[in-house]
């Protein structure tokens, strides 16, 4: 009888187990070049001296080489409030951390803002508000004491986070507009591997436009005087925006994601009218 019992709940257990995996072998993700959509992502917030709170916002582009384009709209938008809280209308290939943030007053409370994206028939929204699980150390990391690298622009103020630093700028279509950028890293090392200096670098994209983006230098390098240097071209008149990240020795966005970390890079932005 025992024998007969076991034989039963294991051919139970088969024809249970069986649909389970014919369902997650048919369901496997396949990986896509293009025509996938684009998801919202909420990173959490953090409070600023002022008493303000930044909210974080990220996105996952499904596409490996795709690069989308949603114009501010039913297809992008925030609510309630403006549509337009500063999000990207022009979005790499997948996972990209901590691109922008939302900064709400300190009486935000219980409130939340909804970010919407739309892309190949697929709709998703995601929203930010202050529940204390989704607060981050966006500014320093509690565990090393490593903050974000500084930026600035000119003879403007130096900024460090998600938030950023931003500037404006105007050039004529097909003349390359050279853009320089002071920045700065406090050298934390995450990483004690013997050797190994610490790690800095930057990265230029374009955020926002409809018109192509031709960069010079996506990389450039920090000179001994803390500027890095790079020319942009316009093929199109139009207002654009660039986005230049700033990372640390926390690594690329990439490697930050994967470990869940949300310290330590700064965002810079710029505004650029092309006439």
């Amino acid at each position: 009888m025992i024998r007969l019992c076991c034989l039963v709940i294991l051919c139970c257990s088969l024809v249970v187990m069986a649909p389970l995996v014919d369902a997650q072998t048919r369901d496997a993700p396949i990986p896509h070049a293009t025509g996938q959509s684009v998801t919202p992502a909420y990173e959490g917030w953090y409070p600023n001296p002022d008493g303000t709170f930044s909210l974080s916002f990220g996105y996952f582009n499904r596409n490996y080489t795709e690069k989308l384009d949603i114009p501010i709209g039913v297809n992008n938008r925030f609510d309630p409030g403006p549509e337009d809280q500063g999000q990207p209308t022009h979005f790499l290939p997948r996972r990209q951390t901590g691109v922008f943030t939302i900064v709400v007053p300190e009486d935000f409370g219980d409130q939340q803002v909804t970010w919407t994206l739309s892309a190949y028939g697929e709709t998703y929204s995601i929203p930010g508000r202050l529940r204390s699980e989704w607060q981050i150390d966006a500014l320093k990391e509690v565990t090393s004491g490593n903050t974000p690298p500084s930026l600035k622009f000119d003879d403007g103020p130096a900024r460090q986070g998600p938030e950023g630093v931003s500037t404006d700028l105007s050039v004529e279509v097909n003349r390359p507009l050279t853009i320089s950028i002071w920045a700065q890293d406090d050298g934390v090392r995450k990483s004690r591997a013997a050797g190994r200096p610490s790690q800095f670098g930057l990265e230029w994209s374009k955020y926002r436009g409809a018109g192509s983006v031709t960069f010079s230098e996506l990389e450039p390098k920090v000179d001994s005087s803390g500027i890095a240097t790079t020319t942009v071209t316009f093929e199109r008149p139009g207002e654009y925006m660039l986005r230049v990240l700033a990372w640390d020795d926390s690594g690329r966005q990439g490697s930050i994601m994967a470990v869940g970390f949300q310290c330590c890079w700064t965002n810079g932005y710029v505004h650029v009218h092309a006439r």
